[in-house]
């Protein structure tokens, strides 16, 4: 696989693309010159044209079982992707089921690659680990049988890797590391249990369909009082590195520093003073609950950074402050 310098001329499908990850990811991908088709569960306003078939509808005809309520709502749903830079003249926007791979064939033809970030994100056990991983079949024998599919990126989790109770407080955890399914069972995280097993089947059918796979591991809410954080930014910016890189394979940790909810609140009250932020644990409780050090060391050999946790919060606050909807208060 050749490395790319620029995205100018080259196709790629991003699944679940309004989401939280994917939308960052399309942003950067536009920007870096791609040409991106993002799949939706209704794109409301799209060219119908623009791929074909019934994965597609246009404003002037929208599908039969949409009302002019649901299409707005779908409309706005997907309202922030129309409004990035390069939007209009290199994203599309079609309709897609992670459960009907017929969709994610018309989805991914002519692409040269695929990011899979779609997935349900639930504890019920029937709602996460069969559609979780019945996409992810249908995503890699879709992106195979495409025949342009150059690399697939599959954007897995941490809860793939740390949920086994040989992982002991402070221990560190890698690439190497697999959540133990029996673990996950007994403790009822059918989370983590989707996601591994999601992921170890995108694995087993990629050697079996000769399919170029590379999985990214983002971090995610960690135990009961402790947590892993990682960027936003820096997620979207793993996707692509280890798309275009051309020796990247196998896993990569994507998670920044693990810490107590304690800690995360005496950073907020020093960088927001003027909020009252609580510094203590409810009824004095000590923080003694540690979680895993997750080593994104295979990352940052790739050349992509891990912001510090302090950053990503200040980030996130200014953010919600931008927006309005967190109030700014003055120091007076």
């Amino acid at each position: 696989m050749t490395s790319l310098v620029s995205g100018h001329g080259h196709t790629v499908c991003v699944t679940g693309a309004a989401r939280f990850i994917a939308s960052w990811l399309v942003k950067l991908l536009l920007e870096k010159g791609y040409t991106v088709r993002g799949t939706v569960q209704n794109p409301a306003d799209v060219d119908a044209t623009a791929v074909g078939g019934s994965g597609t509808c246009s404003a002037g005809d929208p599908a039969d079982t949409d009302t002019d309520e649901d299409l707005t709502d779908d409309k706005a749903k997907n309202a922030h992707l129309r409004a990035l830079d390069g939007a209009a003249q290199r994203l599309t926007l079609v309709r897609a089921d992670m459960l009907d791979k017929k969709s994610l064939d018309e989805a991914f033809r002519g692409c040269e690659g695929v990011f899979h970030t779609a997935s349900p994100i639930t504890d019920d056990p029937e709602e996460m680990v069969e559609p979780a991983v019945n996409g992810a079949r249908n995503m890699i024998n879709a992106a195979a049988d495409a025949g342009t599919v150059r690399r697939v990126v599959f954007t897995s989790s941490i809860g793939a890797v740390y949920m086994d109770f040989r992982h002991g407080p402070s221990e560190e955890v890698d690439e190497t590391c697999w959540s133990d399914l029996d673990y996950c069972k007994k403790t009822k995280n059918w989370y983590c249990f989707g996601k591994t097993v999601a992921e170890k089947t995108a694995w087993e059918l990629a050697k079996e369909r000769s399919l170029d796979l590379v999985v990214l591991n983002p971090s995610l809410t960690y135990a009961d009082a402790a947590q892993a954080y990682v960027h936003v930014r820096d997620v979207a910016a793993a996707h692509a590195r280890v798309y275009e890189a051309p020796d990247a394979s196998g896993r990569y940790l994507c998670a920044g520093s693990t810490l107590h909810r304690g800690e995360l609140c005496r950073i907020l009250a020093k960088l927001f003073p003027e909020y009252p932020v609580p510094n203590k644990c409810k009824g004095g409780t000590p923080e003694t609950n540690k979680g895993c050090r997750f080593s994104s060391r295979r990352l940052t050999e790739l050349g992509v950074g891990i912001t510090p946790a302090s950053l990503c919060l200040y980030d996130t606050v200014s953010s919600l402050q931008h927006k309005g909807m967190l109030p700014r208060h003055n120091m007076n």
